[in-house]
């Protein structure tokens, strides 16, 4: 069995079609919420909520691919498995091109279904668990002062203290007590775990410092 939190959200205005996709994924353990268009889904989503979308292609007002652009805008990452009654090449590869994780035809078949919904929940953990790494390392990062935190862009680009030093108008033991305090703070020891750090966070080099 699948269960945990991680929830499909089943998306079709056919209710005997939606009804057969959310049996069958729940069979196989997976939590299931059916909707009966687009709308009524992007009304109740909760973006924070672990899962995927098995959305059909083809619905009035707004279809899957639309739903897909929609999710895309809004900066959720959510996986998204079309099936379709009538796909055809070209939207096929756009879809694709969108990062969905399938594209199925209906009637579709149970066990290439539930591969594309176990593919989604491992790429939906692999995300999240990026955006805790990222989150914890922005953290950390925003308890550096104004100044560590230009030192630091700098030295994220590579620069050297007597380099930071004059870049900011200063003396290189400055620098050297900034960068140590950053060390410190950051919880990390050699410049190569603080560029994964940073890196983590988001941050890249000083725009003044090339």
């Amino acid at each position: 069995m699948n269960g945990s939190d991680f929830t499909v959200f089943v998306i079709d205005d056919e209710l005997s079609v939606r009804r057969g996709l959310a049996r069958l994924i729940s069979a196989a353990g997976y939590p299931t919420r059916m909707f009966a268009d687009s709308g009524e889904f992007l009304t109740a989503h909760d973006p924070d909520a672990p899962g995927c979308v098995v959305v059909d292609l083809a619905m009035p007002e707004v279809d899957g691919l639309e739903l897909q652009q929609r999710l895309t805008a809004a900066g959720i990452n959510r996986p998204v498995i079309f099936v379709t009654g009538r796909g055809d090449v070209p939207t096929t590869v756009r879809a694709m091109k969108a990062g969905a994780i399938d594209f199925l035809t209906k009637p579709v078949d149970a066990e290439t279904l539930l591969a594309a919904v176990a593919r989604a929940k491992a790429l939906d953990a692999e995300r999240r668990r990026a955006r805790e790494d990222m989150e914890s390392a922005r953290a950390l990062v925003a308890r550096l002062s104004p100044r560590e935190r230009e030192v630091l862009t700098h030295v994220v680009a590579g620069r050297l203290n007597k380099q930071i030093a004059a870049d900011l108008g200063t003396v290189e033991k400055t620098i050297k007590v900034h960068r140590g305090r950053i060390m410190r703070k950051l919880g990390v020891r050699t410049i190569p775990d603080l560029l994964r750090l940073v890196g983590r966070a988001g941050i890249g080099p000083s725009a003044s410092s090339s």
